[in-house]
């Protein structure tokens, strides 16, 4: 099932999100329609908040990073469910890069992050992984990893940018946005 994206201004995208046990009701169901609505919006990544849940759980898809000829290898089948993560360590010289979010359709920005990180999750069958990630795979998973901490990706510019871009965000809030997938508005109550 296609869910609605949660747009900007909505409380829970705002909120540190809860850890979930390995009995979470309806947790394989809710993984498979994550990737359906990630698809059907054309991300990268999708975190539960963003479908309205305050749950650890955020799903990534990177290989359209690995696409084209600026395309990066290592998105190459980088496919992953995260529930319950940590990111315990990031280095390294931070390095900028536009970046957008589902939840706030059409603005982009340049948002500076570490190059490296180390995390640890359990995937969608309960098992433990530590992983080391570089480049565009530690970008999209750090992105995803901020909504499961309450932090967008504006939250992450300076105020000159945030001034500029305050009633293009209160437009969004209001479901004054065309996106070509189902959202649903904090302000309005609207979902379209």
């Amino acid at each position: 099932m296609i869910l609605p994206i949660v747009a900007y201004g909505d409380p829970v995208l705002k909120k540190k999100a809860e850890e979930i046990s390995k009995d979470y009701p309806g947790l394989q169901k809710l993984i498979k329609d994550m990737f359906k609505t990630m698809y059907k919006a054309n991300g990268v990544g999708l975190a539960a908040p963003q479908i309205g849940k305050s749950i650890r759980l955020f799903i990534v898809d990177a290989s359209p990073f690995a696409e084209g000829e600026e395309g990066d290898s290592s998105c190459e089948g980088f496919i992953r469910v995260y529930i319950n993560p940590i990111i315990y360590e990031e280095n390294g010289e931070e390095w900028g890069m536009e970046e957008g979010c589902l939840s706030i359709p059409n603005i982009r920005e340049q948002v500076f992050r570490k190059p490296n990180l180390k995390i640890e999750y359990y995937d969608e069958n309960w098992e433990l992984y530590e992983e080391e990630l570089t480049g565009f795979p530690a970008r999209v998973v750090q992105h995803e990893y901020d909504h499961i901490e309450g932090v967008l990706f504006t939250d992450k510019i300076s105020n000159q940018r945030k001034t500029l871009l305050k009633s293009k965000l209160s437009d969004i809030s209001k479901g004054e946005v065309e996106a070509n997938y189902k959202m649903k508005f904090p302000k309005s109550g609207k979902i379209k």
